[in-house]
């Protein structure tokens, strides 16, 4: 009997830290800091101000070139967003895509570097569900691994 109830701890004991290794696999978003991206978003939460939207969600994120980003928000059917991403000014390519809950594309923008605010995608949307949505930004970079990615969620009020 105690022999079965040692085994069984050092089963339990041994899924337990496997659980734990898994876990660390994780993909996290780091913060970063660059004065351009953050004067630029500074800029946009000012004029959408103006239009009548509020921040209810913002975050900077270490971004890999040429990795997507994967930024899931819950969104309230009916109402209005504004997403916004801003890449590194030096990137020459600028994506987001945006999937519902059931991983249809529901959002898709691209933009070059040497657009006006290139490196700026923003775009409004209206769900037509109560449902958590993931939003997909990627920049590309040839002289840069790591980026910089600033993305915001704004949503009407007034």
């Amino acid at each position: 009997m105690n022999r079965l109830k040692t085994l069984t701890t050092i089963f339990f004991l041994s899924i337990l830290s496997a659980l734990q290794v898994d876990a660390q696999d994780v993909i996290r978003q780091s913060p970063c800091s660059s004065e351009s991206i953050q004067h630029q978003a500074d800029s946009v939460k000012q004029d959408l101000a103006k239009q009548g939207f509020i921040v209810v969600k913002e975050a900077s994120m270490q971004m890999e070139s040429e990795y997507e980003m994967p930024v899931i928000v819950p969104l309230t059917e009916g109402s209005w967003y504004q997403f916004v991403f801003i890449g590194d000014v030096t990137s020459k390519l600028y994506e987001v895509r945006m999937f519902d809950w059931n991983e249809k594309q529901v959002v898709y923008q691209k933009k070059m570097w040497g657009d006006v605010d290139g490196n700026v995608i923003s775009y409004s949307y209206i769900p037509k569900f109560s449902e958590y949505h993931m939003m997909k930004p990627v920049q590309v970079n040839k002289k840069k691994k790591n980026l910089c990615g600033y993305v915001m969620l704004l949503k009407k009020v007034k």
